[in-house]
């Protein structure tokens, strides 16, 4: 491609708007540009980009022996309220009603198709002889993003890869969620970017197991616990705390008198310490929830958070959900803000790290009161103990004991074993070898592609631009001639361009007139790997000048030969792409 040819509207300046770098680069870079909040127009060079990232996904996908099919974008509303994820997704799911032959016609605009692949499964699949079979597809998907931000890192449509395993027995499912995994971790690898697979929730998607893949970020969204010693990593929703017993009060510090003190205005935490002068990790914080319709006191340090999944799993609870200001009205006595252990008439459950908590603060299930100096078996008990908080860093790591940190990341790819939830709901059932009917067993394996690009360029640039990967560059090799009004630096840059090309070589000769700085700052703003340079002062020495995109330092290499070596290059960096890892320590 001839850049006078081409659409590349690079800007100088930062965007209105745009705040990470990833954001800010790609619309400078003139890869992107946003039509509305949370809508993006691809470029011709982020187009190039994305293809590219897309076709890393498809041949993985197609050497793990998935078969690609292309599903619809919208789908009956039926198909979701049979498997109940109407509610489950909430605002998220985007509805409309399509009028036809006089009638309303309810459909959603798909954010995620095991719906679809499910019902299309129960039509054509009937034996066991049929299974196991993996059934993947590339396609736009639409969620309602209440707060797009971040450029194509949270928007309300985008370009995903989602894969439907289906299978007879869980040892298959096993052997297939494996087989996608290690796909997974080669597509990230080939990328380039650098990822850290985490154990997760399955959220909305619902299902048995999952792990999702992170690319660690300081402006991700997502939260991850890693522990470095034995490479153990979870989202915050996931993460398990290497403590397994309640903590054990200290022997020497004597138990002071309850008291009952009154704290007006004093709701939340904040409020209470302040009031009381007391430091949050002495409060102990009552949570009234909802478990299965059932109330229930959850106790947890001031400076803690509830985890909700984790205390669904310590109740083996359906349901788990904070309860109504008439619930906490009824169990307690009082008003929101005011719960405590102290007498109270339900059940109790507590995080382990409450029972190293001596003279604490709890509310006093009266309006605006509360106690000072409660202590745990003098003026309550606990019914059960568990990790119920969110880790933190510097916890200890359930597995090796080390402390952990946190980690900002940015999701891009997860893994689900769903097992028969969907299957149940839409009837998708086989005949097996016993001649017994059974429902089959599914799992589903997505990736965000256009996350794998934003990924990469918010972790991959320096203070001129985007920094890409052969592998994901919109082109390989950006030729450079200095002034186009010099007949003999045009008849090089030429020539190379056409050796290039038929060496299949992504190559794009910057045939403007313009300065070499302003080809140049472009250059590196885009981020093409490698720049040749073919300046008048070079061709009278029969040279031309290679630089890579990550080198500081370039060199001059001989005309003759040059596009056949520098293919050669090409051709190995965009399969093992080592001088991009090694740059970015990411070997």
């Amino acid at each position: 491609m001839k850049w006078s040819q081409t659409l590349i509207p690079t800007m100088k300046e930062t965007p209105d708007g745009a705040e990470i770098p990833s954001h800010i680069l790609m619309l400078r870079a003139g890869l992107i540009m946003q039509v509305m909040a949370g809508a993006y127009t691809y470029l011709p060079l982020g187009l190039r980009s994305l293809q590219k990232a897309t076709q890393i996904v498809r041949e993985e996908m197609n050497k793990t022996g998935a078969v690609e099919l292309l599903m619809t974008a919208i789908c009956p509303t039926s198909l979701y309220e049979q498997t109940n994820r109407v509610e489950a997704f909430g605002n998220v799911l985007i509805k409309t009603i399509l009028p036809r032959a006089g009638k309303k016609v309810p459909v959603v605009f798909c954010p995620t198709h095991e719906e679809e692949i499910t019902d299309l499964v129960s039509r054509f699949i009937s034996s066991y002889r049929q299974m196991p079979l993996t059934l993947y597809q590339i396609q736009t998907k639409f969620r309602n993003e209440e707060r797009p931000k971040f450029g194509i890192l949270r928007t309300s449509e985008f370009l995903m890869k989602d894969a439907y395993s289906f299978h007879t027995n869980i040892e298959s499912l096993n052997e297939t969620y494996k087989k996608m995994y290690d796909a997974y971790c080669k597509i990230m690898s080939r990328c380039g970017v650098p990822y850290l697979p985490v154990e997760a929730e399955s959220g909305p998607i619902g299902g048995d197991a999952s792990h999702e893949f992170m690319i660690p970020s300081p402006n991700g969204e997502d939260k991850v616990v890693h522990c470095d010693g034995c490479n153990y990593a979870a989202n915050i929703e996931k993460a398990e705390i290497g403590v397994h017993e309640p903590a054990k009060a200290d022997p020497s510090i004597a138990l002071k008198e309850l008291a009952e003190l009154s704290t007006p205005g004093a709701h939340t935490i904040e409020q209470v310490c302040a009031f009381l002068k007391a430091k949050p990790h002495k409060v102990v914080k009552t949570m009234i929830y909802l478990a299965d319709e059932t109330p229930v006191a959850v106790l947890v340090r001031g400076d803690h958070d509830v985890n909700e999944n984790k205390l669904k799993r310590a109740l083996q609870a359906e349901k788990v959900e904070l309860a109504d200001e008439a619930t906490i009205q009824l169990v307690t006595g009082a008003p929101v803000g005011f719960a405590g252990p102290v007498g109270l008439k339900a059940k109790i459950i507590a995080d382990f790290s409450i029972g190293a908590v001596v003279n604490a603060v709890v509310g006093a299930n009266k309006a605006e009161k509360h106690l000072v100096n409660a202590n745990l078996n003098r003026d309550f008990q606990v019914d059960l103990f568990a990790d119920l908080r969110n880790a933190e860093a510097n916890d200890p790591c359930p597995h090796c004991g080390r402390n952990m940190s946190i980690r900002n990341a940015i999701e891009v790819g997860h893994v689900f074993k769903l097992g028969t939830k969907y299957a149940e709901a839409l009837n998708a059932q086989f005949l097996d070898f016993d001649e017994t009917q059974k429902t089959i067993i599914m799992g589903c394996y997505g990736i965000g592609i256009n996350r794998i690009i934003a990924g990469l360029a918010e972790t991959s640039f320096d203070e001129h631009g985007i920094i890409w990967p052969v592998a994901l560059a919109p082109y390989e090799v950006n030729i450079c001639p200095i002034k186009v009004s010099d007949e003999k630096s045009m008849q090089v840059a030429e020539q190379l361009y056409q050796e290039f090309l038929d060496a299949g070589i992504d190559v794009i000769l910057d045939d403007r007139d313009q300065r070499a700085g302003v080809k140049f700052k472009d250059s590196d703003l885009i981020g093409f790997p490698l720049r040749l340079t073919i300046g008048t002062k070079g061709l009278d020495d029969g040279k031309v000048e290679l630089k890579w995109r990550w080198e500081n330092e370039s060199q001059m290499i001989p005309i003759d030969n040059a596009a056949q070596k520098i293919a050669e290059l090409i051709c190995e960096e965009r399969q093992i792409g080592n001088r991009f890892k090694t740059a970015f320590n990411r070997t």
